[in-house]
């Protein structure tokens, strides 16, 4: 069974590769300077991409700060909307959700 400490430890170091990656991102984002109209067109299509990519690990970084809050509060691993314990299952997949799997659905 995995401890509190130990989804600590995995939510921490998911963080920080979201935020390794989003500066990547930026930086990709930031390096495009092209001035020929096909390369700017592919190079949009890749932007919208990257946004995107940038965007979901933004999203995902608000959950795992979410659940880091938990853990400091003593209510991880517990729903928060009615209070039933999370299964452990649930948490190995998605050690930031805040919800059991009743509350999920």
């Amino acid at each position: 069974m995995t401890t509190t400490a130990q989804y600590k430890s995995k939510l921490l170091a998911r963080r920080a590769e979201l935020v390794e990656r989003s500066e990547e991102v930026e930086s990709e984002l930031d390096a495009h300077n092209s001035k020929d109209w096909e390369e700017l067109a592919v190079e949009r299509e890749t932007d919208e991409v990257l946004e995107g990519l940038g965007n979901n690990a933004a999203a995902e970084i608000i959950r795992i700060d979410a659940a880091l809050k938990r853990i400091e509060e003593g209510q991880f691993g517990f729903c928060v909307k009615c209070d039933d314990q999370i299964s452990a299952e649930r948490l190995e997949l998605l050690p930031y959700t805040p919800f059991c799997r009743n509350c999920a659905t």
